[in-house]
């Protein structure tokens, strides 16, 4: 199994000067050499460079303390996490899975060859703990595809140590400025390599520039959608914080913009990818809702006084959740490796090169996408006063859901909209944003009361008593009741949301 490592670290380039003196940095009682390491690294992408083109980097690497397979994802600016897995012949499983999303159906290639000389050295504190590691590469880059060529360079890294504090990387950085030494121009060895090497034939063209039609806007939001599901995807993979909250909220906002922009972008041909996406927004909403449903019961029952608490209902919310969790993890996992998921990205990227253009896609922005705004604040509106002119109950539960999911696709329309729109886009952004997050609350209540019902059961039929889920159940009730209650104000408020626009 690959273990991960967060990397923070600055490259610097050097000259013939070498590594100025250190040991009068702030903090840094002394300078060790630890040596000299050989290393041999083997970077490998897809024909077209998938992985270098999203800053990932996969090698194959012998030589120092670490020699083995690594990949590593970009957090921030001189920032990555890393994945590690031991050295062997051929690319390990899980690491596999990791670039899936990017690779799919392509063969990975060694484009790349590094050979450096390292030059390392430790700065540590008064007690001899490590602060970060100083290291000097001469660098030999060789490009591996048909057409390269080679080139060197001697370069100067410096990595915080873990659990360090990042203020050791500034004050390392003034000596370095002081000494002449400037800051990379490449985010990573390989990043320089291919540029450095490229075939004249194969070097990039100009960029496309600004968004000027209303198709121009509309697909550089789903542009943006289609890569945070692809860039997701590792992050969903490891279990890592909001992944998978992230992940299914760029399928909506994907899926919305197809059903918001159907003058821009055909219909006929975005309903059958809508309906995948749908389908995948599911896949991912089985833990999330799992998750959202164990935070609130969990709150609402610290709340019961003990005395009111009666029998298991701790340990049975618990069990409850593990074994929900348990079974959604496995079967995500195997989503993300299927061929639907798979071919559902391939359909995204040939529908964006693509794009299933209207002749309204080629107007200017403004109107086109204002209207299409305004369409979806309308069926809120009818949304909302369907429910408040209906009774208490499951009629009512059904419209205020309903309401809450046109709202979203009013919101990531205007989203979508925004760099045509200006401020009021924004600002109706903000009052949907809000409004989803009220009727959210109710749905959330609705679900958990479902949920308490059918824990009840479970407890009544073991012999345990019921009341304590009864209690939560009316707890539910009531906050249900607040919303209902307060929703005819609260849309008051923003009913002419689309002014402006």
């Amino acid at each position: 199994m690959a273990e991960t490592k967060r990397e923070i670290e600055r490259k610097y380039e050097s000259d013939e000067s070498g590594l100025p003196d250190l040991t009068g940095v702030a903090g840094v009682a002394a300078v060790v050499d630890k040596g000299v390491a050989h290393l041999d690294a083997t970077y490998y992408d897809t024909v077209d460079e998938r992985l270098a083109a999203s800053s990932v980097t996969l090698r194959r690497r012998t030589g120092g303390s670490d020699a083995g397979w690594h990949l590593k994802f970009p957090v921030a600016p001189g920032v990555r996490d890393e994945l590690h897995a031991p050295l062997s012949d051929t690319l390990p499983d899980d690491l596999a899975g990791f670039v899936r999303s990017r690779v799919r159906g392509s063969e990975l290639l060694p484009v790349v060859r590094l050979r450096s000389v390292r030059d390392v050295r430790h700065l540590v504190d008064a007690d001899g703990g490590l602060l970060a590691e100083v290291a000097v590469d001469a660098v030999h880059a060789e490009r591996l595809t048909p057409g390269g060529a080679e080139t060197q360079w001697t370069e100067i890294e410096v990595e915080l140590a873990d659990g360090g504090d990042p203020a050791v990387l500034d004050k390392v950085e003034k000596r370095l400025r002081k000494a002449g030494v400037r800051p990379s121009a490449s985010a990573s060895k390989l990043a320089r390599a291919l540029a450095e090497t490229v075939p004249a034939e194969k070097r990039p063209s100009a960029s496309a520039g600004e968004p000027v039609t209303a198709g121009d806007h509309v697909l550089a939001y789903a542009r943006t959608q289609r890569d945070a599901i692809v860039e997701l995807d590792p992050a969903v993979r490891r279990d890592a914080e909001d992944s998978v909250h992230s992940m299914r909220v760029a399928t909506r906002r994907l899926r919305s913009t197809f059903k918001s922009y159907g003058e821009v972008l055909d219909r006929a041909a975005t309903d059958p990818v809508g309906d995948e996406l749908k389908w995948l927004a599911g896949e991912l909403g089985r833990d999330r809702d799992r998750e959202v449903l164990t935070e609130r019961l969990t709150a609402a029952l610290d709340e019961v006084p003990a005395d009111l608490v009666r029998g298991p209902v701790s340990e049975r919310l618990r069990t409850w959740s593990s074994a929900e969790h348990g079974g959604a993890r496995g079967r995500l996992l195997g989503v993300l490796d299927s061929h639907r998921y798979l071919a559902l990205l391939d359909t995204l990227d040939a529908l964006i090169a693509d794009p299933p253009l209207l002749e309204a896609a080629g107007k200017k922005p403004r109107k086109v996408i204002a209207k299409a705004v305004k369409k979806d604040f309308r069926k809120v509106t009818g949304l909302v006063q369907q429910a408040r002119e209906l009774e208490p109950g499951t009629d009512r539960d059904v419209a205020i859901h309903e309401a809450r999911k046109k709202t979203k696709r009013t919101r990531y329309a205007a989203e979508a909209g925004g760099p045509a729109l200006g401020k009021p886009a924004k600002n109706l952004v903000k009052s949907m944003k809000a409004l989803q997050n009220l009727l959210g609350e109710h749905q959330d209540s609705v679900m958990a009361r479902q949920t308490l019902r059918e824990l009840s059961a479970v407890a009544h039929a073991a012999g345990e008593s019921a009341f304590t889920y009864g209690l939560l159940h009316g707890r539910e009730e009531q906050r249900a009741a607040r919303v209902e209650a307060e929703l005819p104000g609260f849309w008051d408020g923003i009913k002419d949301g689309t002014a402006g626009l």
